[in-house]
């Protein structure tokens, strides 16, 4: 496993080894040791998947308590990572990642960051692990096209569910 810092503080990106012969393929996604040895030394609590398809944008959703570790188990993501933390010399910077089942990336998302994630691929698989349970009534939600972040997106009219819509 390789740890990259990336331009936002706190954000990670993290490169998988992997397996592969003419029998398919082998991907350890998660180890507790392995992850603490190379500095991320949270206790993740919660897992969680959710899929969707070509054109689907779900997000930008976050709160201020929980760390997320993200991955994609099919298929094939953009995703969106926001400072949203006011007092942050970073406060509304973002990256992106195009995530996806062959580049075995992971993102590891620190508290008072919002993701937001487009599926690229005819179906894909959002998986995560979070430090805390999901409690919704404790979410923030920034709007994918709010001009104040400025988010760059490859797509011009995503499918949105009615809390991503307003």
């Amino acid at each position: 496993m390789q740890i990259e810092e990336t331009t936002l503080e706190g954000v990670k990106l993290i490169r998988l080894n992997g397996f592969e012969d003419h029998r398919g393929e082998y991907v350890e996604l998660y180890n507790r040791e392995l992850y603490q040895q190379n500095g991320v030394s949270i206790n993740f609590i919660e897992d969680d998947i959710s899929t969707a398809s070509y054109g689907v944008l779900k997000g930008i959703h976050g709160d201020f308590k929980t760390w997320k570790l993200i991955s994609c188990l099919h298929g094939k993501f953009y995703l969106v990572v926001v400072n949203n933390e006011p007092l942050s010399h970073n406060y509304g910077k973002w990256v992106s990642f195009v995530l996806s089942e062959r580049n075995k990336l992971q993102v590891l998302v620190p508290p008072n960051h919002g993701n937001g994630h487009l599926c690229l691929s005819k179906k894909s698989i959002f998986y995560y692990k979070q430090s805390s349970y999901y409690t919704p009534n404790e979410q923030f939600t920034i709007k994918w096209n709010d001009p104040f972040f400025n988010i760059w997106w490859p797509i011009k009219n995503p499918i949105l569910s009615r809390r991503d819509e307003c």
